[in-house]
């Protein structure tokens, strides 16, 4: 961390014992993201009830992750439980900026061009002017005796033997 980690607490007075916990916690969020840039911890014994909350604030390049769990009413359980979570923050945002984090693309669309209603099978016309090959058997949504040309349909694709062929078809 750049900056010192603070530790605030509200309504509780935090024990050697308690502080030190806090802080071997906290030096091992490097472990998972060497870049933090600041840590705040803040502990809140809630008046009447004998919980405790804990909330951490961590600034990172360009954004601030913030941890808050329901509240706990064993005090280690509740830092150890938030600082898992940041861990798990703090490494889910370095896999985003990585560009480890998969990207979904939208599935295909297109018509339904022909069917062979006898013989099972169709084609579909993507929305690029291609004809893609289906079974009866790749409709997943939809009886394939009920499919009309026309219908609007989400596919998945991959070259067949005579050509490209839906894996699957779903009527939209």
């Amino acid at each position: 961390m750049i900056l010192p980690l603070q530790i605030t607490s509200r309504n509780i007075e935090l024990t050697e014992a308690i502080e030190a916990n806090i802080r071997e916690h906290a030096e091992k969020l490097d472990k998972y993201y060497s870049r933090i840039t600041s840590c705040r911890v803040t502990v809140e014994a809630l008046p009447n009830r004998s919980l405790y909350n804990l909330r951490i604030d961590m600034t990172v390049p360009g954004t601030e992750l913030v941890v808050k769990l329901d509240p706990n009413a064993d005090l280690y359980l509740a830092i150890r439980d938030a600082f898992h979570d940041a861990r798990r923050k703090l490494e889910d945002f370095g896999r985003r900026q990585r560009g480890d984090v998969k990207q979904h693309t939208e599935t295909p669309r297109g018509l339904i061009k022909t069917l062979f209603p006898d013989q099972g099978y169709g084609f579909l016309t993507t929305m690029d002017g291609r004809e893609v090959y289906f079974h009866e058997h790749s409709v997943q949504n939809h009886k394939f005796k009920q499919l009309t040309v026309g219908m609007e349909v989400r596919f998945g694709e991959e070259m067949g033997e005579k050509g490209p062929q839906a894996t699957y078809v779903r009527v939209i």
